[in-house]
């Protein structure tokens, strides 16, 4: 039994042990305490007149705050809400001397510091990766460059510790990104690849060629038929690129095609479909965008009929009125037929495809393919008797589970009675991939091994086979993404939107939107992080010019449709310039094609098809020019071009 005395040295100490656990839970409760505030999150640099946002997590209670630069200007101030989180936006420092910032919560002082870099740096990753790229023809080491120069910025431009942050802040968070679905497209590509190297193992892509032989016996209808099996997988652009690039292959090989006109083939038909047809991945985030931006104008215009009129705004309708609007796509997808059709073709392509008909090679000499199909792993297995459903087969199962798991998906995210455009629009349109692939990859597998034409050692082999072939493009796509990070923190975009904004006229206003949205998708590569920044800004701006009276159909709603569809349209020609763009690195993967070669052989293409979207379209409409007559006099000057201009694969020099 212990000592009194002992029992109460033991009682006194734990007393005192629990002193300063309770004045710790008390400081905790009051406001201005230990847990009061936090400073969530800010940015990795400041970017001198760029603005920027700093999210404070508030204490127990609401408390007032004030933010100061280093010199004692005041940035912002306000009451920092209890329990939850403030944002503080629109924020801007001129130099590096604002720094470190300081924010006076109740009393308490929290510091926001990083490096300071000046505005017009956040060019600087960029374009010295699309000027590497272009002109030496070494992508990776381009796009390598680019994220280095971002993270230069970014570890306060300190060479050793960029190259460190270039691995282990963007090339790991890129491959990573789980909620933003690149690792999903990641793994889809890769089982795709496996799916393709076993059904070339058993046959099935030989067998897929010889029974479109009899259709496609020229290189025009190799061309048109590349074309329309683009046009029926319109519901995703990775699926589709991915799909018809390595299904038509083979079939463009044998017709003399060159790999850089199949690129352009798929490239150029993937995005524009899924962004026009209203059943596909694009559309569901374009109208979720659409509705954000009448939302924001609704708050901030003046007049209370036209607030309540923006508000009740049929974002739907919104978007199927913008679909005539979309003149870049719409060309584009015009013009691939015409170039197939007549069978003419201009600068770089021409000289490609010439080079192709007269045996000279599908692709130039030395160029590095995307994708490596110069492996006898992909070949057929000796003796195997070529058979086309056992491509077909799988290839329709990727179709149908995608299509399948497209419409389960979103049928569980929307009530009861909703469209199958709405459906479509809340699908998760990135397991969908993964399912279908997968599935694709076990039919591949089954049949070859349930007909005996390859063991399962076999089977598994080729599937590793295809895996192995697609890791350079994996390479190139992950650095991709790696850059749009890295002009995410840099403020590239913001920087772009600032230096185009002005005043103007509002008809020229359709026409300036298209080209900043160019500028910042081929600057960023990502056109749908460029619908994301210009939708919400583009609709009040157009409205607070006077483009958003007369919704009934009057001359000002067509200018506000033409604003609107100019974001998707632009964004859509800088992805297809763009060397660091995802869709174009898979076109180029998918084709077997030289990255730069595609992207060089493209753009004239591009700019062409842009300058009558614009001249025509955009230009053209806003000042009353029906949509319906730009768009044939769009398709007639392309024609034209190509027939005075083009000239025959056969007799380019």
């Amino acid at each position: 039994m212990p000592s009194p005395s002992n029992s109460l040295r033991r009682t006194g100490a734990s007393h005192l042990l629990r002193m300063p656990l309770l004045l710790l839970l008390l400081l905790t409760l009051q406001p201005g305490g230990l847990r009061a505030q936090e400073i969530e999150s800010s940015p990795k640099v400041f970017m001198g007149g760029l603005p920027f946002s700093i999210t404070v997590t508030g204490g127990e209670a609401p408390v007032p705050y004030t933010l100061r630069t280093a010199g004692g200007r005041e940035l912002a101030s306000g009451v920092l809400e209890a329990r939850g989180e403030t944002s503080l936006s629109e924020l801007v420092v001129e130099s590096g001397a604002d720094l470190p910032l300081s924010l006076d919560a109740g009393g308490e002082i929290l510091e926001v510091d990083a490096p300071f870099a000046p505005g017009w740096y956040s060019l600087v990753p960029p374009i010295v990766a699309i000027a590497l790229a272009l002109i030496f023809r070494e992508v990776v080491v381009a796009l390598f460059a680019g994220v280095w120069l971002g993270a230069l910025a970014i570890s306060g431009f300190n060479p050793f510790s960029a190259v460190a942050r270039t691995i282990d802040t963007f090339l790991v968070e890129s491959l990573g990104d789980v909620d933003g679905g690149k690792t999903a497209i990641v793994l889809f590509s890769l089982l795709l690849g496996g799916m393709v190297g076993v059904i070339a193992r058993n046959g099935g892509t030989l067998g897929v060629v010889r029974a479109v032989s009899p259709l496609a016996t020229t290189p025009r209808r190799g061309k048109l038929a590349t074309w329309m099996a683009g046009m029926a997988i319109f519901f995703d652009d990775y699926a589709n690129t991915l799909i018809v690039g390595n299904t038509m292959r083979p079939i463009t090989d044998r017709l003399r095609i060159s790999r850089e006109k199949l690129a352009y083939l798929v490239d150029s038909t993937a995005a524009p479909v899924a962004a026009i047809v209203p059943i596909s991945t694009w559309v569901g985030y374009e109208i979720s965008l659409i509705a954000e931006g009448f939302a924001l104008t609704a708050e901030q215009v003046g007049d209370p009929a036209l607030a309540a009129q923006l508000a009740s705004t049929n974002a739907f309708a919104v978007f199927l009125h913008t679909i005539p609007y979309l003149f870049y796509p719409l060309l584009a997808l015009a013009f691939v037929v015409l170039t197939s059709v007549m069978n003419r073709d201009l600068g770089p392509m021409a000289r490609a495809e010439s080079r192709a008909a007269a045996g000279g090679g599908l692709y130039r000499p030395g160029a590095v393919l995307a994708q490596d199909t110069s492996s006898h792993v992909m070949d057929p297995k000796e003796g195997v008797v070529p058979r086309w459903w056992n491509a077909g087969i799988p290839v329709l199962t990727v179709v149908a589970v995608v299509l399948g798991g497209l419409y389960t998906t979103g049928r569980a995210s929307v009530d009861e009675g909703a469209s199958l455009m709405d459906i479509f629009g809340a699908a998760d349109p990135f397991a969908t991939l993964l399912w279908g692939s997968l599935a694709g990859c076990l039919v591949a597998i089954g049949l070859s091994v349930v007909q005996r034409v390859l063991t399962l050692k076999e089977a598994l082999e080729a599937w590793l086979g295809g895996l192995r072939a697609m890791v350079i493009a994996m390479v190139i796509l992950v650095l991709a993404w790696s850059l749009g990070s890295v002009t995410q923190e840099v403020g590239t975009a913001q920087f772009l939107a600032g230096v185009l904004e002005g005043n103007l006229p509002l008809q020229f206003l359709p026409v300036v939107v298209f080209v900043t949205a160019a500028a910042i998708a081929f600057s960023t590569g990502t056109s749908w992080g460029t619908m994301a920044i210009l939708i919400p800004l583009v609709i009040p701006l157009t409205v607070s010019l006077g483009g958003g009276m007369d919704f009934d159909g009057g001359e000002h709603y067509s200018i506000l449709l033409g604003a609107i569809s100019s974001v998707l349209a632009g964004a859509i020609f800088g992805d297809h310039c763009s060397p660091i763009s995802d869709t174009t690195v898979m076109s180029s993967m998918a084709s077997g094609c030289d990255h730069i070669d595609h992207v060089r052989t493209q753009l004239p293409y591009a700019l062409l098809v842009a300058a009558f979207s614009m001249t025509l379209g955009d230009i053209g409409t806003a000042y009353g020019l029906p949509n319906w007559i730009a768009l044939l006099a769009g398709v007639a000057g392309l024609a034209a071009i190509l027939r005075f201009f083009g000239r025959p694969a056969e007799a380019s020099g």
